[in-house]
């Protein structure tokens, strides 16, 4: 478990991270989302223990993880911007980090270059921006480690590439139950991998909560009432939001869907469905209500 208590860190007067608490659970995929500057990589970096906090606690596994050699063995950061030694290949790299990391499986390495056609003999150099993002995330997850921290890892891969890097979490985290911390500005990216997701804002934590219960606790309803039947009549529904087209109702709602379903076939309606939102959608409703419009903060 990672946790954060009262987390801040500031350079030259600007706050990146203020007071910030977290909670990341084991074997789940944990979404980091927020803009550039809402202070996503300054959190990585201190939870991989690259960087000291100015104030509060940094645990991973109970133990604070700065400067302390045998819990950073459970970490692996892949940052936004890849680093990679001058003219080094492949193959180079993997020795290097066979040497920090003591869980390294190289026979894994290889099968992975392999298996996602990266070019073992080229100069990583020469790799393009999506391929050196591939290649950190093949070093991570031959790595072996506990947690993989990844800043905005799906950024320059192509479709395909996503979805393959996505399975190969997805099987890491059922085999040995790795925990992924994925970061990115893109709400849309992580909608079909995250277990819980966290909306990093100004440095601080404007929500996180997990992604089924969101779902579970918010529904759209799609309906045409009877003729002479008003939107008002509707006032047994906690209404979030609400949309006319033409005849067609769009409600969003709180509340147990067994409960919603019921009420709505008492009021009788010509035609009415439940919906699925999208992750966007969920946080719109969630951070209108604290007073924020999401859509101004992302994408």
């Amino acid at each position: 478990m990672i946790e954060v208590k009262s987390l801040t860190k500031k350079y030259d007067g600007f706050t990146a991270v203020d007071r910030l608490d977290l909670t990341i659970n084991e074997a789940e995929v944990f979404g980091l989302i927020g803009t550039n500057g809402a202070g996503k990589s300054t959190l990585l970096k201190m939870v991989s223990g690259i960087i000291r906090p100015d104030e509060g606690s940094m645990l991973v596994d109970g133990e604070e993880i700065f400067e302390n050699i045998a819990q950073k063995q459970k970490i692996f950061y892949i940052s936004d911007e890849q680093h990679f030694f001058a003219n080094a290949k492949p193959g180079e790299m993997a020795v290097f980090y066979s040497r920090v990391y003591e869980s390294f499986d190289t026979e894994m390495f290889r099968k992975l270059m392999t298996a996602f056609e990266l070019p073992a003999e080229k100069k990583i150099n020469t790799y393009s921006k999506g391929m050196k993002k591939l290649l950190s995330v093949l070093l991570g997850i031959s790595s072996k480690t506990k947690y993989l921290l990844c800043d905005e890892t799906f950024d320059g891969l192509d479709p395909v590439m996503r979805q393959a890097v996505k399975s190969l979490l997805a099987g890491e985290m059922e085999d040995r139950g790795l925990t992924p911390v994925i970061a990115s500005h893109n709400l849309r990216e992580l909608e079909d991998i995250c277990d819980h997701v966290g909306l990093l804002h100004k440095g601080g934590i404007l929500l996180s909560k997990d992604l089924d219960d969101m779902k579970l606790n918010i529904h759209k309803i799609q309906c045409v009432l009877r003729p002479g039947m008003n939107e008002e009549d509707i006032n047994d529904l906690d209404i979030i939001a609400k949309d006319r087209r033409g005849s067609l109702l769009t409600l969003t709602v709180r509340g147990i869907e067994e409960e919603i379903n019921s009420i709505m076939q008492q009021l009788d309606p010509v035609f009415y469905e439940l919906v699925p939102l999208t992750l966007e959608e969920i946080f719109i409703c969630e951070t209108e209500v604290k007073g924020y419009d999401i859509k101004k903060l992302l994408l």
